[in-house]
């Protein structure tokens, strides 16, 4: 479904992934099927979106981002893709991005360009990113510090491999 106000140059879109009011869909980005575009989103020619994405409102996603499936992107988060930007530059580098399968980054996050988030890792609101980030790892604050990890089962555990009952957790839990 796309919204009557949706202005969605883009021909491919699934007749499963809803797009809101209000949003840009560039003609030649790539969106895969279940995905839930929110209000108020932009998404550029060069994009990659996997299957069953959710993006929620203010998010631009801007040329050389990757999200793969099952990827959680809360409202007005902010992607970059140029390291050093500046007006009118025409020797800017694109930087690319990539959000692995079934990673979340919390609302109101800034990505910088060129980084990797590894798979199942969460992003806790408003953190600002300046690195890669390893899979199943919980990272927080501005500049974001790994703060625990992420279980198979969705559990956050402490950098001791502790969840909030104080239980201690096999490391095999985080490798999968």
């Amino acid at each position: 479904m796309i919204h009557r106000l949706a202005d969605c140059m883009c021909d491919n879109i699934p007749e499963s992934t809803n797009i809101w009011q209000f949003c840009v869909v560039f003609p030649n980005a790539k969106i895969g099927e279940n995905c839930n575009i929110c209000s108020h989103c932009l998404i550029e020619n060069e994009v990659k979106i996997g299957n069953n994405c959710t993006i929620k409102c203010g998010v631009q996603i801007w040329d050389g981002i990757e999200l793969e499936d099952n990827v959680m992107i809360g409202a007005n988060c902010t992607f970059t893709n140029d390291l050093y930007p500046r007006a009118k530059n025409k020797d800017w580098k694109l930087l690319t991005t990539k959000i692995c399968k079934g990673a979340s980054i919390g609302a109101g996050s800034t990505i910088l360009p060129g980084i990797t988030i590894g798979s199942h890792a969460m992003i806790g609101a408003g953190s600002v990113i300046t690195k890669n980030i390893p899979k199943n790892t919980l990272w927080m604050g501005n500049p974001a510090q790994m703060k625990g990890y992420i279980t198979k089962d969705n559990k956050t555990l402490d950098l001791q491999f502790r969840d909030k009952d104080g239980n201690v957790h096999d490391n095999s839990e985080i490798n999968y």
